[in-house]
């Protein structure tokens, strides 16, 4: 959560709000939060939620199922670390879910922001391994005549596949 708090600024630019969620009580937070901002050099400041049931987690789908002895003492398995990018329509557009061995990666959560609020607002998809300034795919639904306007530098690869450029201020916060 550290790497998250650092990058909030990022996540801001672009609209995003973050929340956390803890399988623990909500009281327990403030010396886990100060945990946290000592160790990652952070200064944590969205929320928590406390789930120390697992209720939230348990209805979607965050426990770790795959290891019979990842449990707590009353034999309720751990969560695992899951990801869940909501629009503004409150439309979840993107689950990550990482085995609880594994930690998240924050440069990924903002590569798919990036991704999904260019598409939103160009039109276009992106190909494997984009970052912004990238090269986009023009969305299948386009014509190619109507993509060739929009899209003066379209590159026609395939009928279904066309490339082309959006200036990188296009494809980030900036979007």
């Amino acid at each position: 959560l550290g790497a998250f708090a650092k990058l909030e600024p990022e996540f801001t630019k672009r609209g995003v709000k973050l929340i956390g969620l803890s399988a623990n009580t909500v009281d327990s937070h403030g010396g886990w939060i100060k945990d946290i901002d000592e160790i990652s050099g952070s200064s944590l400041k969205f929320p928590i939620i406390g789930d120390k049931e697992r209720q939230v987690a348990l209805a979607y789908d965050m426990l770790d199922h795959q290891d019979a002895t990842n449990v707590d003492s009353k034999g309720i398995a751990f969560t695992i670390r899951s990801v869940f990018i909501i629009d503004p329509k409150k439309t979840i557009r993107t689950i990550l879910s990482y085995p609880a061995s594994t930690g998240r990666n924050t440069a990924e959560v903002l590569r798919i922001v990036d991704s999904l609020q260019t598409g939103d607002k160009h039109r276009v998809t992106t190909p494997i391994n984009w970052v912004p300034g990238d090269d986009v795919i023009v969305h299948p639904s386009i014509k190619t005549e109507e993509a060739q306007k929009i899209f003066p530098k379209v590159n026609i690869v395939k009928p279904y596949l066309r490339f082309t450029t959006l200036p990188k201020e296009e494809t980030s916060a900036n979007v």
